[in-house]
C-alpha cells in the first residue's frame, strides 16, 4: 500500500535545493571576482541582485515548512523566489546579447566593483592602473 508524503516535507526539500542552488550560483560569481580575479561589469552586478534577495527569501520558506506554518505561505515563498530567478533568467539573456553584440548595452556598463585597493600608498597607482571597459570586454585583472 503506497503511503502519501507529507507535503510539508516535500516543500521543505524543493525550497532548501532552491537556496543552495542560488548560493551555488551567486557563490560561483563571487569566487571568479574575489578568487579568479574577474572584474564584474555593470551588468554581472546587477544580474547578481535577485540571487541575493532570492536566497533569504527561498531560506524563509525552508524556515516555514520546518516550523510547520500553513503550506500555503511556503508555496507563495517559492513561487516569489521563482519570478526572481525568471528576471535573472531575463537579465541573463540580455547581458549576453550585449556581450555577443546582438544589442547595444547601457552606455555606462562599466565598474571598478573589485578594484577597490587596501593600502592608501598603491591607491594613486591603481587608480592608473585599473582600466573599466564596457559589457562587450572580457576583463581580468
Amino acid at each position: 500500500m503506497a503511503t502519501a508524503t507529507d507535503p510539508r516535507s516535500t516543500l521543505m526539500g524543493y525550497s532548501g535545493l532552491l537556496a543552495v542552488g542560488m548560493v551555488a550560483t551567486v557563490g560561483s560569481a563571487l569566487g571568479f571576482q574575489h578568487i579568479g580575479g574577474y572584474i564584474p561589469c555593470a551588468l554581472c552586478l546587477l544580474q547578481r541582485e535577485p540571487y541575493y534577495w532570492g536566497v533569504p527569501i527561498a531560506l524563509g520558506a525552508f524556515a516555514t515548512a520546518a516550523f510547520r506554518l500553513p503550506p500555503a505561505l511556503t508555496r507563495l515563498l517559492i513561487g516569489v523566489v521563482g519570478v526572481m530567478m525568471l528576471i535573472a533568467a531575463g537579465m541573463g539573456v540580455y547581458h549576453s546579447g550585449v556581450e555577443w553584440g546582438f544589442w547595444p548595452g547601457p552606455t555606462t556598463c562599466s565598474t571598478s566593483a573589485a578594484t577597490a585597493t587596501t593600502s592608501a600608498q598603491n591607491l594613486l597607482e591603481d587608480l592608473n592602473t585599473v582600466q573599466e571597459g564596457p559589457c562587450t570586454v572580457f576583463k581580468s585583472s
